[in-house]
């Protein structure tokens, strides 16, 4: 399985989804988290698992996949959408602000459940943790010290993390990532490499900027990383080569 670009797509807009069909990239992540209001989180699942019903054959025929980022698992929503979606077709599950490797093997426990109930093969929906989105992740990433069952990858993001510690940029005047998020790319490097799984870049945050995300993209593969995610179908469609 192909796991190079990964674009994130609302699960809540047809106009998007549609858009995705058509793009490149390795992996759809249907997106049930940020990318949705709170009062179109239920419809959004919905809206995902029919996605996944009517397209997964498809997209599976040119080696994509999809993905879903479901609500953390603390909010009191993450179950809710792992009903939803776990539909044959599904891939994987993107897990957001994940803690600790615990909370990879916790969501591992709901999906041998749900598989079983959809008639899907035990242990054939992957886990993607985003690895570094709290202050409680930077301190236990240590955890990822051993390979995990179901686990596709390990990706990291910077911007949810200097909300969480109250950071007002997460970049120094220079540009350039802060020395903590320089780090939790680097403690990404390292818990992939641990638990024997790629490494997954965190996403260029300006989709217009596809020389400065081919720079970034080439210097990422430089140091490890197997994969890119996007926030835009152009910037899956200009990944440079691995």
């Amino acid at each position: 399985m192909k796991l190079r670009s990964w674009l994130f797509v609302p699960a809540d807009s047809e106009r998007k989804l549609a858009k995705g069909l058509n793009c490149p990239a390795d992996v759809l992540i249907l997106g049930l988290e940020d990318a949705v209001a709170a009062s179109r989180k239920v419809g959004a699942r919905g809206s995902a698992a029919e996605f996944i019903g009517a397209n997964a054959a498809q997209l599976e025929s040119r080696q994509a996949r999809l993905f879903v980022r479901i609500n953390p698992l603390d909010t009191g929503l993450a179950m809710g959408d792992l009903a939803t979606v776990v539909v044959p077709g599904l891939a994987g599950i993107m897990l957001p602000k994940t803690n600790s490797a615990a909370d990879v093997l916790r969501l591992g426990h709901c999906l041998d459940a749900l598989e079983a109930r959809a008639g899907l093969k035990a242990g054939s929906v992957l886990i993607l943790p985003v690895a570094t989105e709290t202050a409680q992740a930077m301190l236990n990433m240590q955890s990822f010290s051993a390979p995990l069952p179901r686990l596709a990858g390990v990706t990291w993001g910077a911007e949810d993390l200097s909300a969480a510690i109250g950071a007002a940029a997460n970049r120094d005047e220079d540009g350039q990532y802060s020395p903590l998020y320089s780090l939790a790319g680097a403690l990404c490097l390292c818990a992939a490499a641990a638990t024997g799984v790629p490494a997954i870049e965190t996403i260029h945050t300006d989709f217009r900027d596809s020389a400065g995300l081919a720079a970034t993209s080439r210097a990422s593969r430089r140091r490890g990383f197997r994969g890119r995610m996007a926030i835009h179908p152009d910037q899956a469609q200009s990944q440079p080569s691995a």
